[in-house]
């Protein structure tokens, strides 16, 4: 089993979307653990609201075959260049480390703390 670190984000009806990928989350991964949720503002265009969350949890699929797992719910919810119903991230699998660029921003360092202290020792900050 493979720990995991899953990013949620979503900038159009954002609680429902982040509320149903949370609920798919739950389904596909063991163990899950979710965050609480978190407004930040769109880093290319400010006045766009993101709600964001962290998932974590263990998974025996592939990092490849969960990506494309997520892929597919995020098209499952219509997302296009506009809107983004949804946006599933990974993070992290076991220790090894994605979406660098995005684990300095604010909403993923205000939402680590909420991940079990047990797990936080994976991490390298």
């Amino acid at each position: 089993m493979a720990n995991v670190i899953i990013a949620i984000g979503s900038n159009y009806r954002q609680s429902a979307h982040v509320t149903w990928a949370s609920q798919c989350l739950s389904l596909l991964l063991d163990n899950v653990w979710l965050s609480p949720m978190l407004w930040s503002h769109d880093i290319h265009q400010g006045g766009i609201m993101y709600l964001n969350r962290l998932a974590m949890g263990t998974t025996t699929l592939t990092p490849d075959r969960l990506n494309s797992v997520l892929k597919d719910i995020e098209a499952k919810t219509g997302r296009n260049g506009h809107h983004v119903t949804i946006d599933l991230d990974l993070m992290l699998y076991d220790r090894q480390r994605y979406h660098e660029r995005d684990w300095p921003r604010a909403y993923i360092q205000r939402l680590l703390p909420f991940l079990p202290n047990a797990q936080l020792s994976i991490f390298d900050f």
